[in-house]
């Protein structure tokens, strides 16, 4: 073994190339090592074959097709939804009026159920959406102005059905009387109702226990119910509206539904459940 054999390259590793003989080109009579760059031609006929398929303008032209065929009807199946949802389900309403305050503000939105008098009877207590038509005029009612072109008109109903805007039909109050229920005010300026005055102290707006106007006994004709605003200073409720058809009570089949939750604003958003000193009156119903 000579010198050349036995010394390491000068990095004190023998080289590799050298140690190791390199591929031989097929076909050559020199049997010369060549580069092997069949790796990177694979490489590039991918690429351009996913170039070619990027560039393909008829693919591209058929998704574009699809999704415009197909956006009709996904927003007619929208619509259709948002139709039965709002009829028959829930709706959101706009707060117009002061006339439930402390517990609703101008512009705060409610849900209302729509469903829950289907299944159970109205309860003392509870907050109500209804249509007035026939029954009421109350002055403090907002009127909505007629838009005066269609794409106007449009989006004032799509506000209204987001409970964005006032519809200038609904009113909301407080359920005092049900059904065959006799109320009277004032024991000591409390209303009752059947003889059990009522401790409203917790949600009537403030100094409104005493504006309460001496009213009745009324008894409450069969389906309908007996309605008070919370600020019973400016409230065109029941007390107010004994001199039209009812004598006040609103029809029972006029109410939309039960408002249950505010839902704006966020720092006011919670549950509007009847209050503690309804729960004798709904017992005993």
């Amino acid at each position: 073994m000579n010198k050349d054999d036995r010394d390491p390259g000068a990095d004190g590793v023998q080289d590799e190339d050298s140690a190791r003989p390199g591929p031989e080109e097929h076909g050559s009579t020199t049997g010369s090592r060549v580069s092997d760059d069949s790796g990177a031609s694979a490489v590039s006929e991918e690429a351009d074959g996913e170039a070619e398929e990027m560039a393909d303008p008829e693919m591209s032209k058929d998704k574009q097709g699809s999704f415009w065929k197909e956006l009709p009807i996904l927003i007619v199946i929208a619509v259709v939804l948002a139709f039965v949802i709002r009829t028959w389900v829930m709706q959101a309403f706009y707060i117009p009026s002061g006339s439930m305050e402390n517990t609703l503000l101008v512009g705060d939105r409610v849900l209302v159920n729509k469903v829950v008098y289907e299944i159970r009877d109205i309860r003392h207590g509870e907050v109500v959406v209804f249509n007035g038509d026939g029954s009421w005029d109350d002055p403090n009612t907002v009127v909505v102005p007629e838009p005066t072109n269609p794409l106007s008109r449009g989006f004032t109903w799509v506000q209204q059905q987001m409970g964005a805007a006032p519809t200038g039909k609904e009113y909301i109050k407080r359920v005092i009387g049900l059904p065959g229920d006799v109320v009277e005010c004032c024991d000591e300026q409390r209303v009752t109702v059947n003889g059990v005055p009522l401790d409203e102290e917790d949600y009537l707006y403030p100094g409104s226990l005493a504006t309460h106007e001496e009213f009745g006994p009324v008894t409450v004709p069969d389906g309908h119910v007996w309605v008070m605003g919370d600020h019973r200073a400016i409230s065109a409720d029941s007390r107010r509206n004994q001199g039209n058809p009812g004598g006040g009570a609103v029809p029972i089949d006029h109410v939309v539904g039960r408002a249950f939750v505010i839902i704006w604003p966020f720092d006011q958003a919670g549950g509007l459940g009847a209050p503690e000193t309804f729960a004798r009156l709904n017992d005993d119903a």
